[in-house]
Formats: C-alpha cells, structure tokens, sequence
C-alpha cells in the first residue's frame, strides 16, 4: 500500500537581524532544517519551511542606539544580508519574511486578544530594573550582570550564555546598564500584562510524558525537569519600550508587547502569510489544524538555548488557544564553538557566513557542518578540520570517485554508459548494498539524525570507491573490454543512487552529477526573493518553487548507452597554508 504524503511544518529559528549570521547559526538551526526539508519532499511529503527576520529584540535596538541610527535601518540593512547567504548556501524556505510586517502585527493582536479573552493573560505591577541616569526601565537586554544561576559575569538581562538558564533581569547580580554603563540601577513598579504560565503546566506535563521517545535526550529531559518542578509562573509580555508591536488594548500606548510572545507566533504568521501569497488563505490550516490535520507532523530547529520556548512556553501559548498543532519534535542543536567558546563576535571568534561564502564553495560549508554537527554536543570548529572535511572526505571520497569515473568514461567508451554484461556476485552485492541505503539514510534522514546520514553516505561511497579498487576497470580493460564496461555500468549505477541520497546535503553540486549523467531537468526547483507590499511597507521575502522538481527517494535506473555530460571536477582543493594564512594569519 502506498503511504499518503504526509504534512511536514518545518519551523525555523527566527533570527535576531541585528547583524551578520555566523557559522555557528547555520550549523545549529538553519541548514539541518534545510536538508530534512530537501528529504521530506523527496519522499513526497508535503512540506512548509518558514521563518524570518526577529526584528523586535533588544538587540536590534542596542545596536541602532549605538551607531546612533533607528531599528528600522539596521533592520533593512540586515535583512537583505540574511536571505542573501540562504540563497548561496540553498536554504530552501518556502517563506522567509520579517515580523515587522502587517500581516504579522495583526496575527500577534489576535493571539493576544484570545489569550485575554480565555483569561491566560492578566495584568499586575512587575519589578523592573531602572536606570536613573538615562531616566528609563530597561528592557532585558539592556541590563548585564552575573548569572545566578552559575556565576557567569557577563550574563544578559533574560538568558545566560553560559549555562542556559532564564530568569528575571532583577535577578542579576552586580548589574549594570547598557545604555550608560550605570551600575546604581534602581528597581520601580511598571504594570504589564502577563502570560499565566502556570495554567499550562499540568496540561504540557501530560503532553510530555508519552510519546515523545523520539525527541533528543537532552531536549526532553530539560524540559521534564522544568515541568516536573511545577515551576511555571506567570511571564510578562509587555515591555516599557517605543519599539515593537503594539498592545491591542486602550490606554497602553507607551508599552509594547515583549519579542519573546511575538517571535514564536512568527511560526504561524509565517504560514499565513505563505497561505495568503499563494491564493488560499486557509492553506496554512493543513499543518495546523488539529481537528483537520492531526497528522501533520512540526518540527522546530533551533539551538539549545532556545530550548524552553519551544517546548514549553510555545506549546503552552498553543494549548491556551485550543485547535492547532503541538510540536512533534524539537530537534535543538548544540553549540558550534570556536577557540572553545560560544561564537562571540566581541571576542574575535565570529566567522560570518556572507564572508566566507565568497571564498569557498557552499557545499564545502553544507558537508563540513554536517559532519560534524553539534547534535548532541558542543563542537569545537577549527579550519584545519573544515580542510580535512573538505579534502580527505567530501573530495577524496565522493568527488573523487564522480571524477575518475568519468574521466575513464571519455577515454575508453566515448563518454557514455556502458552495457552492461552478466553481474558477478561481487556486483551484485554491491548494488544490493548502495540500494539499500535508499533505507539506512532515509531512516536516519527521517529521524533528524544529519550527521549519522552523513556518515552512512561517506561509508557507502567508500565501498563503491573499493569496489573499483577491488575490480580494476582500468587494467581489465586492456584484455576484457566487456567485463570493464560491466564493471563501470555497476559503478556508475551505484553513482546515480548515491547522488541521490547526497542531494539534501548536497544539492549543488547533485544538480551538477545529476546533469554530468545524461538525465534532463533539475532535482531541486527553484528559489527566488520578492517584494511584498503591505500596510507597514514593502518587506523582501525569500520563497522556494519546487514545481517541476524531478527529485524523487528512488533508486532510478541507469539507461545503458546514455551519453555523459562534460565532465569536470566537483570541488575546489582548499591548500590548507594558503586558507590558514587568510584565516587566521599570526599575532603581529
């Protein structure tokens, strides 16, 4: 029986558009979901990839007051720069749009006004931290301090960096103020609005306790934890700020709803703005409905300090509102250090996406941060790994084999495939193997288990690369032409299946194998920005088109006699004095 596709949303971290994406950003939350939706669809699922730019953090507004410009520029300045690196990298959103958009604010007013209407959102007076000198409340990531939780003493005002832990900004110890560096800082009554937390906390424990075997184990054992304490309490929603959202109710006109609400409802406004640029503006409703779709599976990638708005905070605001989806997996990523910290652009450690996609090719960058993938745990980057990555796997391996098979193809049998003869067992073994992986790597694809794919792919390319060792096309050829081109009709078989499994990781240059091979159109469709107007302005988006997609999870037949395309090499040899000269040149 053949299975019915299946409704797969995958949700994106939205990024704070405060400055240039690093290396560690698309490691931990935007190529791994970029290669589960690449495999999804191949598998015929019908997927829906969204996220966008955060443009309501703090961060953007620290960063606009000290260039001394407004949130709005740093916004249009940034905003352009992120989805131009997902296009070079081929990060396939079906929609990457911005929450300072029409459709957005309205989508958030509505939540809003059902969260207060079904009494999950009250008002009470909270403790701010204040700052006399620059005569202001100062929003959470205006205020540093020490952790106290762990003693870290650059913690920020609502998270720390170095454990993970969330906490009120009063609760800093030794804080100081961003703004002016004022370390007097006063604590003053502000009336806000609060999300009642606590009402979920039975409800997401019931939630959590089955059916969650696949989720990973530190995602669900953090959040467990969190649940099984009963710690849950309410949260303000509302910050003394001028920008952001506004609060959709009189009287309010000073405060704005908090980033923290509104950039997870990006989730669903996203959808709903996808829904409305394609005709249908209920279409969203097919990964979100619970009541009509209660099979359609979301999955939220982000990095593990995201960890407790996703699986707590999110599906508690989702069950306050009654009739949409809960997430089925949040498979939140590890951190990507280099020099054995958390990237930090202040501490030099920064290696900014943009930049280093002008130098090397961007499925050197896709296979190097999938194979070594912080899925479990933190990773170290260094740029000897990365050229070992590219060199003595991605090239020696796949590209490789690709290249010197080709190669004796134009030499010995006019650049096209072989007949093939009869199969001996070795050949027939083989093939059963490589076919096989159609199996192996779908499961680990399915499972979000990148790196382990990964690793399956690389085994089963060397076994193709020791089969050509084993049979010696090149030397058979001189005395048994006919066995030679059996032997190449096998390889090159196993070639057309593997570059298939590659694609998700892959796609460039599978869209390259795929056309060296003789086969018409592309694998992948096509991805492509837009400007969209609304009542807030003209905002760019970035949407993916897979009419047309010829990409299917199936082993496809090798025609005999098919003609090769030209042929020339994959990847780019990195010289690994040249790259760590450029990259990290000595002290002077």
């Amino acid at each position: 029986m053949t299975q019915q596709p299946r409704h797969i949303l995958v949700c994106v971290a939205w990024p704070y558009v405060n400055g240039e994406q690093h290396i560690g950003h698309i490691a931990g939350a935007y190529l791994p979901p970029d290669i589960f939706a690449r495999f999804q669809r191949m598998r015929g699922n019908r997927v829906l990839m969204v996220s966008g730019s955060d443009t309501h953090g703090t961060p953007i507004t620290v960063r606009a007051d000290v260039e001394g410009v407004t949130p709005r520029e740093i916004v249009e300045r940034f905003h352009p720069r992120f989805i131009e690196s997902y296009l070079k990298l081929g990060i396939t959103f079906d929609l990457f749009t911005h929450t300072d958009t029409q459709n957005h604010w309205d989508v958030t007013h509505e939540l809003f006004v059902k969260h207060l209407e079904k009494q999950y959102i009250y008002k009470d007076s909270q403790r701010q931290v204040y700052d006399p000198v620059a005569n202001q409340f100062l929003p959470d990531r205006y205020v540093e301090g020490t952790c106290p939780q762990c003693g870290y003493a650059d913690a920020r005002g609502d998270q720390c960096d170095n454990c993970g832990a969330t906490y009120d900004a009063i609760d800093l110890g030794s804080p100081r103020s961003k703004i002016t560096g004022n370390t007097k800082l006063e604590v003053r009554e502000s009336e806000h609005f609060f999300l009642d937390l606590g009402k979920v906390n039975e409800p997401l424990l019931q939630w959590i306790a089955t059916g969650k075997e696949h989720w990973r184990p530190q995602v669900l054992n953090q959040t467990r934890g969190t649940l099984e304490e009963r710690a849950l309490r309410g949260r303000a929603i509302t910050r003394d700020m001028s920008w952001g959202i506004t609060i959709p109710v009189p009287g309010y006109g000073e405060k704005r709803i908090y980033v923290w609400y509104d950039a997870v409802i990006g989730y669903l406004s996203a959808s709903r703005e996808w829904a409305s640029l394609t005709g249908d503006a209920d279409a969203w409703r097919a990964w979100w409905d619970s009541t009509s779709a209660p099979d359609a599976r979301s999955y939220y990638f982000i990095g593990k300090d995201n960890v407790p708005f996703h699986t707590i905070i999110w599906p508690g605001m989702l069950h306050a509102l009654g009739g949409l989806n809960l997430p089925y997996d949040v498979p939140a990523n590890e951190y990507l250090n280099v020099k054995g910290a958390k990237v930090s652009k202040s501490r030099g450690t920064a290696i900014g996406i943009n930049d280093v996609l002008e130098r090397y090719q961007p499925d050197a960058w896709r296979y190097a941060l999938t194979a070594m993938a912080p899925e479990t745990n933190d990773v170290d980057f260094t740029w000897e790994d990365f050229i070992d990555r590219v060199n003595s796997e991605l090239l020696a391996s796949w590209g490789n084999l690709v290249n010197r098979l080709t190669g004796f193809l134009v030499k010995r049998f006019d650049n096209r495939i072989p007949t093939s003869g009869p199969l001996t067992e070795v050949d027939e073994a083989l093939l059963a193997e490589i076919r096989g992986g159609f199996d192996s790597v779908a499961t680990l694809y399915d499972a979000v288990k990148l790196r382990g794919a990964c690793q399956e792919l690389r085994r089963l390319t060397d076994r193709v690369n020791n089969y050509i060792t084993q049979e010696k096309p090149f030397t058979v050829v001189k005395t048994d032409e006919a066995r030679a081109g059996t032997i190449m009709f096998v390889a090159f078989q196993a070639v057309v299946w593997l570059n298939t499994m590659w694609a998700p990781i892959l796609p460039h240059s599978s869209e390259r194998v795929w056309t060296l091979l003789g086969f018409d159109g592309t694998i992948f469709g096509r991805q492509y920005t837009e400007n969209i107007p609304d009542a807030r302005g003209t905002h760019l988006v970035l949407r993916y088109d897979h009419a047309g997609a010829l990409g299917r999870w199936q082993a496809v037949e090798l025609p005999a006699a098919q003609a090769l395309g030209p042929a020339e090499p994959l990847y780019t040899k990195l010289d690994p004095a040249e790259v760590l000269l450029r990259e990290q040149p000595p002290a002077e």
